[in-house]
């Protein structure tokens, strides 16, 4: 599968043929997002099923800058998929013991088993940027990330398993907008961390160690793949089909499905409705 430096919006769905003056992509409406998205999500059912039959194993990394978008689309692959089968991954920080293992230790322990797909929402490229640019590593261990990662995810994929990074590119402007909204929401503001604080005083730290990042790990085996996340809804759709192109997937849709009837109940009688405990109805 060739690499794309930069997302295609055009291909993305309906509603995105359209420019505006300034050369980029008309805004896609919601109605063509929303249907779209829901074609999506039917070929993503398809294609996880697909996964649990031929026993693969799959990992999706999602990186990127804060407010890039990640979370949205990994809530939109996840929304009608089974958690059985497809699983996400959000580690904490890691605790003072996990902080003496092996470096990618902690990641393993998550990896899928066949017929399983997991979503990474960041992932061991933790020590690439925010350990990096906060000083939470030394400079040797930042060294040694950028020489062990390569080897380790080429292992990963020599061991079966499909290996998929997608990076999130958000620009200063549109990230200094989204950390406002989240700001003057009050549902949004436990999305703003220090940590998001203090990104934004430290973008081009991120930049170079993203840059970096990159340059070491940008491999053929495990390529990255890098969404233009400016227009969110864009971003989704760009993200998830591209997703879904890269694996040969058969339709394993069953057949019709007729509900068996249900068996008499014969002598037995239920309990009385008011031995159970109901959960007040306020909403007439």
């Amino acid at each position: 599968m060739s690499k794309s430096k930069k997302s295609n919006r055009s291909g993305a769905g309906a509603g995105n043929g359209n420019r505006e003056a300034s050369g980029r992509p008309a805004k896609i409406s919601n109605r063509d997002y929303e249907d779209e998205l829901f074609r999506l999500q039917i070929e993503l059912v398809k294609m996880v099923e697909w996964i649990k039959h031929e026993g693969l194993k799959v990992v999706v990394i999602f990186e990127g800058r804060d407010a890039a978008g990640k979370g949205g689309v990994i809530k939109r692959i996840t929304q009608h998929l089974s958690p059985r089968i497809c699983r996400v991954v959000a580690l904490p920080a890691p605790t003072e013991r996990e902080q003496t293992q092996w470096y990618f230790q902690r990641y393993v322990a998550h990896l899928p088993a066949a017929g399983e797909m997991v979503l990474f929402d960041r992932s061991w490229y933790n020590r690439a940027g925010v350990e990096r640019v906060m000083g939470f590593c030394t400079e040797e261990e930042h060294r040694e990330f950028l020489r062990s990662c390569p080897e380790f995810e080429r292992m990963l994929v020599r061991s079966g398993i499909r290996l998929v990074k997608y990076w999130f590119s958000v620009s200063d402007e549109e990230q200094e907008r989204r950390f406002q909204s989240r700001i003057d929401a009050p549902h949004k503001r436990w999305k703003l961390s220090p940590m998001d604080l203090e990104s934004r005083r430290r973008w081009v730290d991120y930049s170079k160690a993203k840059d970096e990042m990159f340059a070491h790990t940008d491999i053929k085996q495990a390529p990255w793949y890098v969404v233009d996340a400016d227009l969110k809804k864009h971003a989704r759709l760009n993200c998830i089909r591209h997703l879904i192109g890269l694996f040969p997937y058969a339709d394993l849709t069953p057949e019709p499905i007729e509900l068996p009837r249900r068996a008499e109940a014969g002598a037995y009688v239920r309990p009385p409705m008011s031995d159970q405990t109901f959960v007040p109805d306020e909403y007439p």
